[in-house]
């Protein structure tokens, strides 16, 4: 009885002290983030915040007032090649033709049988695309323009279809049906004025009446008050029109924004920068317009190459402009101490404090990326041969202490 009785005191005591060890070991855990930061390979950035105006080459494909809606043959975004057919003006009767149409498809319908299973695979085929494109119908979300290119896609099939089946058909009163229908949708396109696109490019139907004041020709309009005159809302989307659309430069386009940093003031043009738009990861970009205005304002124009499409349905947008990056070994700028000019960190290795003279390549506001110096380099700037001899190297995973 009295050995069981110390078994288990040993016992209790082993797990005693094993608590108190894992404890010991999660307060220092704790506590090591507020007083040590481990170095690492990392990026900093200088950057800044700011919200811009979307510039672009575009021009409505006619500038004539009409109160006449048009029927897309390309849809948002797509790309198109100079002369090319984009859209057409409905025809003044349309809505009377259309409603025709319809009622002759409810009589087509009634003189057809639901069963496909007597025609060849062609049929299949089309009920396929027809089910292909009515998936996407639902998929589409807000983007008016790919779904009436889809609605029109539908329609298009269907009518193959209906034709499919009254030529193989006996049934006379159909193919007269078939007929009428085919005469009123040849009436439409044949009676209809097309709009051709007078320069490649891409076809956005997003017009905001501001096509003829925001130019990409000459930036020396644009000034603060100019922009905020303009009223727009960061993030806006720009609606879709229905009586006109345009042509829109897929390649580039500028975003023009008032600054008052340091680094803005001594930005030059021509300067290459990155942009971080809300829309992508960070992009390159480049100064193409700099100027200073009345209240010393810097107004910069910056062009970009990429995402130009997806800018496509933006006038006012935020993004971070990233003045500079760099990367190598990241370190707080609250690890770093000084001697004199010479800056130097603490390393903690197990209790052991060591001294540690590093170059300061580039900071920001909260970081440093930092490099070891050489002997030489050191011995130029003046240390003796006892601190040459003792001199050591950060690297990565190093405890500095903050």
């Amino acid at each position: 009885m009295e050995k069981k009785k110390i078994i288990s005191v040993t016992i209790a005591i082993v797990m005693s002290v094993v608590l108190m060890y894992v404890l010991v070991l999660i307060v220092n855990v704790i506590r090591k983030p507020a007083n040590t930061f481990v170095a690492e390979k990392g990026k900093i950035y200088k950057e800044e915040f700011s919200e811009g105006y979307i510039i672009r080459d575009e021009a409505i494909i006619n500038l004539d007032s009409t109160d006449r809606g048009v029927v897309p043959i390309k849809t948002e975004g797509e790309k198109v090649a100079k002369g090319e057919r984009v859209y057409r003006y409905c025809a003044e009767n349309e809505d009377e033709i259309n409603d025709q149409i319809k009622k002759i498809d409810i009589d087509i319908q009634n003189n057809l049988s639901e069963d496909d299973s007597f025609y060849s695979t062609d049929i299949k085929l089309i009920n396929n695309q027809i089910d292909k494109n009515l998936d996407n119908l639902y998929l589409e979300g807000n983007n008016i323009q790919k779904i009436i290119l889809d609605k029109n896609t539908v329609s298009t099939y269907l009518t193959q279809k209906i034709n499919f089946r009254a030529e193989n058909s006996d049934d006379e009163n159909l193919k007269e049906l078939v007929k009428q229908r085919n005469g009123l949708e040849n009436s439409l396109t044949e009676n209809s004025e097309y709009l051709n696109a007078d320069k490649s490019g891409v076809i956005s139907y997003k017009v905001d009446g501001l096509e003829e004041q925001l130019k990409c020709d000459d930036f020396s309009y644009l000034n603060e008050k100019f922009l905020e005159d303009l009223n727009l809302r960061t993030g806006q989307v720009i609606a879709s029109a229905t009586d006109k659309g345009k042509i829109i430069d897929n390649f580039k386009c500028y975003i023009a924004c008032c600054l008052e940093s340091d680094e803005a003031k001594e930005a030059k043009v021509g300067d290459s920068i990155k942009l971080r738009l809300k829309t992508s990861e960070e992009i390159p970009a480049k100064i193409e317009y700099k100027a200073e205005d009345e209240n010393n304002k810097q107004i910069l124009v910056f062009s970009v190459n990429n995402d130009v499409i997806q800018l496509i349905k933006y006038r006012k947008t935020s993004f971070d402009v990233i003045w500079w990056s760099d990367s190598g070994l990241k370190i707080p700028n609250s690890a770093l101490r000084y001697d004199g000019n010479v800056a130097y960190v603490i390393r903690n290795r197990s209790g052991l404090k060591e001294q540690i003279f590093v170059k300061v390549l580039k900071s920001n506001g909260k970081y440093s990326i930092v490099d070891n110096y050489t002997y030489s380099e050191l011995k130029e700037l003046g240390y003796n041969s006892n601190v040459l001899k003792n001199k050591k190297s950060i690297s990565v995973y190093d405890e500095i202490e903050l």
